[in-house]
């Protein structure tokens, strides 16, 4: 779904700048100076912007705005007045932001037909009351800031609106009736706030809407029975809220969808047979729900349809027979945790070139599948289910494959039998029956694309392998098996690690001061262990930290002064040998001696 909303956004930007291009006026002979008016409504925002890193406004100086030397500043050239303010980060470094608000003046100027601010994650405070002025305005986005507050019901006012996104940021109360008059809006996008309430009734006046967002909010209520109104509608996200009761049959009166997702929700009910009509659809997301009954056969029809997303709901066997022959353009699968009893992965899943196979706790047993088409898979989940065999050959031809997740099986393996695909970012084998040395996984050769390792729970043994640099390991779990080493001072030259588990082994020696150096470490567990000496002063260089357990060790000594540390919980710092400080009692200055000698 993440590369999937890319692709919507990619398509929506293309879209604003035909848009935006087709209401700019084009360079005429005649040429006026920057309004005024305009000039002072664009300093007043500047004024209000503490800080810019983007150092788009370092060039708003001189009398004329519009000379084209103010960086996002458009102007009709031939009145002198700001049609277009358009001040977007162009990439994702976070280090370029403006830090600031959004000044009322903005709303003086008069004929602006375009206002783009995003990306600058430090924008806060609410929307100005006064862009409800702005009354030729046809785009609004304000996206990825740090807005607050309610959404202004004045922007209803703004009748050539086309275009209105306000997601990410931190909005907050019900969507305003009001935006139900801007009968012209094509694209709305609130998604990624804090909005709460119903879906308003005005929302039915939307007649040219093509793409509706409105996921990741506290929206509550019924989907509403309008929505089927929206013909023209090619894109419907309402996932991650608190929607229930059942789809609305009117919703797939909606030939022109190419995407629906209404994941993460309280929806009930079956799905009905009608979802077949839905001809356009590329992409079907009803995960995380409450539906119940069988699949609908009546999706085998959807000859369009890539993505296919149905987990975590109440659904039964059996699965239709006719999905072997339907679904041309599946591509992604994903039936995990429902009620399914499947036995084997089905001949249709095993036989087709698909990308994504995720069928968690289907009560799968036996050996792993062969698939007949291994080189097309990039992504494979078949955890919590009844696997015991398989391991040795399953990774065969598997060439494509980045994300792997086969715990909570019983497989039994040497890690020296199992050869890992050269390309895999994600490896996850926790609670099984593995055996063998973390080295088979670890080591010279492991690749550079490898972030998350979690192998947790299994019969593990042999000694932690030295870390080699060029990692760019992210998560590291190797907790509850019966590794029996110290941990090398090579571990700092994972930098990119943000979670370090190795709890419930058989470490001893002492933590390295090494360790300080993964300065981007948010979690951090060395418990139940048999490791030795102080907690070394180093690691407070690591500020980002955000759990920490030394507990169950032999660890003496003062715990580090300073946060987080001194403000964990007193549990994870008990039963050693002699810690003290806060937030255990403090040292005494005999055992600091005696320490120390």
């Amino acid at each position: 779904m993440q590369s999937l909303r890319c692709v919507f956004n990619i398509w929506l930007m293309f879209t604003f700048f035909f848009m935006l291009s087709e209401s700019l006026p084009q360079t005429t002979s005649q040429t006026a100076v920057c309004s005024v008016a305009d000039r002072a409504a664009l300093l007043s925002f500047k004024a209000r912007i503490v800080k810019d890193t983007t150092d788009f406004l370092s060039s708003w100086t001189g009398n004329d705005c519009c000379d084209g030397g103010w960086e996002g500043v458009e102007c009709n050239l031939a009145t002198g007045r700001v049609t277009g303010l358009i001040l977007q980060r162009p990439d994702r470094d976070s280090s370029r932001y403006m830090k600031g608000t959004l000044s009322p003046s903005l709303g003086s100027l008069r004929f602006l037909e375009v206002m783009s601010i995003t990306g600058m994650q430090h924008i806060r405070g609410p929307i100005p009351e006064s862009f409800s002025n702005l009354a030729h305005l046809t785009q609004l986005v304000l996206e990825d800031n740090y807005l607050e507050g309610n959404i202004p019901s004045g922007l209803g006012r703004l009748s050539l609106l086309q275009t209105l996104s306000l997601s990410g940021n931190h909005l907050r109360g019900q969507i305003p009736p009001s935006l139900g008059n801007l009968r012209n809006l094509q694209f709305i996008n609130l998604a990624r706030n804090f909005l709460s309430g119903p879906i308003p009734a005005n929302f039915k006046n939307f007649h040219s809407l093509q793409s509706l967002d409105l996921g990741f909010n506290l929206l509550s209520g019924l989907i509403p029975d309008f929505v089927g109104q929206f013909l023209n509608l090619t894109f419907l996200d309402l996932s991650n809220n608190q929607l229930s009761g059942q789809l609305p049959i009117s919703l797939f009166n909606l030939n022109n969808l190419l995407d629906l997702s209404l994941s993460n929700n309280q929806l009930t009910g079956k799905i009905p047979d009608q979802i077949g009509e839905l001809k356009s659809l590329s992409s079907l997301s009803l995960n995380a729900n409450r539906f119940t009954g069988h699949i609908p056969i009546t999706i085998s029809r959807l000859q369009n349809l890539w993505n296919l997303n149905l987990s975590r709901n109440v659904l039964s066997d059996p699965l239709p027979e006719s999905f072997g022959r339907g679904i041309p353009s599946l591509l992604s699968i994903d039936l995990s945790y429902n009620n399914l009893s499947l036995g084997a992965v089905p001949d249709w899943i095993r036989s087709r070139q698909l990308s994504a196979v995720h069928l968690a706790g289907c009560k799968l047993r036996g050996a792993l599948p062969r698939f007949t088409k291994p080189d097309s898979l990039s992504s494979v989940d078949l955890s919590d289910n009844y696997f015991t065999d398989g391991l040795s050959y399953f990774f065969a031809n598997m060439s494509n494959l980045q994300k792997v997740k086969l715990s909570t099986n019983q497989l039994s393996s040497d890690l020296s039998e199992i050869r890992f695909p050269g390309g895999l970012s994600s490896i996850d084998l926790h609670s099984n029956q593995l055996t063998g040395s973390l080295s088979r996984i670890l080591n010279n050769k492991t690749s550079h694309f490898l972030e998350v390792i979690d192998v947790s729970g299994n019969h593990i043994s042999g000694m932690l392998p030295e870390f080699s640099g060029g990692l760019n390991l992210k998560v590291l779990n190797v907790a509850s098996n019966m590794i029996a080493s110290h941990i090398p001072s090579s571990i700092s030259n994972l930098i990119e690690l943000e979670r370090l588990d190795v709890s419930r082994n058989h470490i001893n020696g002492t933590i390295p001061t090494s360790l300080g150096l993964l300065l981007k470490l948010q979690w951090l567990d060395l418990s139940i262990n048999g490791l030795t000496g102080k907690i070394p002063s180093s690691l407070l260089g690591i500020e980002g930290l955000r759990h920490a357990n030394f507990r169950a060790n032999r660890l003496c000594g003062e715990i580090p002064q300073g946060r987080p540390y001194n403000i964990f919980p007193a549990v994870a710092y008990a039963y050693n040998l002699c810690l003290c400080g806060k937030p255990l009692p403090p040292c005494r200055k005999w055992k600091q001696g005696k320490m120390g000698q």
